[in-house]
């Protein structure tokens, strides 16, 4: 039968998916080498593995170099565990529960602490502005209207003549 028509049964599957998970960390190139399969079809089982949950870093990357994704996996996976079950789960992932601890820490964190005080005086602010704004246009407005009747008595002096009262 050619590789290609060889159909490989999930437990055979699920086998070489812990091949490439911590502590063995096995590259995709090392195992389709090792098991004579094509490197498209193990990163097609890694990510299915992944599209079902599994933490699976891949090629060989160590616990430093994973992904954010796989990361925040981590700490999902272990936030309703004890600690006796969290350094299980750690030996099994080839991870310390210092680096879960670290994940964990910089997950709270990722997103900033929005300031309310900062937004109030934003809002304070563009109030401000606009009441600005509507007061320099009644400015620009009577300006207008001052140069306007100007113009006007300047026209009716030298049509009239200058009044006695002025």
């Amino acid at each position: 039968m050619s590789k290609m028509g060889k159909r490989y049964d999930n437990d055979f599957k699920d086998w070489v998916v812990l091949q490439m998970m911590p502590p063995l960390n096995r590259s995709v190139a090392e195992l389709a080498a090792a098991l004579n399969l094509t490197p498209q079809s193990l990163r097609n089982w890694r990510q299915m593995a992944r599209d079902k949950g599994l933490i699976v870093p891949g090629n060989g990357k160590t616990s430093d170099q994973w992904s954010s994704a796989d990361k925040f996996n981590a700490v999902m996976e272990t936030a309703p565990l004890s600690e006796v079950e969290i350094s299980q789960y750690c030996r099994i992932k080839g991870i310390y529960p210092e680096q879960i601890q670290q994940w964990r820490v910089a997950c709270q964190n990722a997103n900033p602490v929005v300031d309310l005080t900062s937004r109030t005086s934003k809002t304070a602010e563009q109030r401000r502005i606009k009441i600005l704004e509507r007061q320099l246009i009644q400015s620009d407005a009577s300006r207008a209207e001052a140069v306007a009747l100007l113009e006007l008595r300047k026209k009716a002096n030298a049509i009239w003549g200058k009044d006695k009262e002025d």
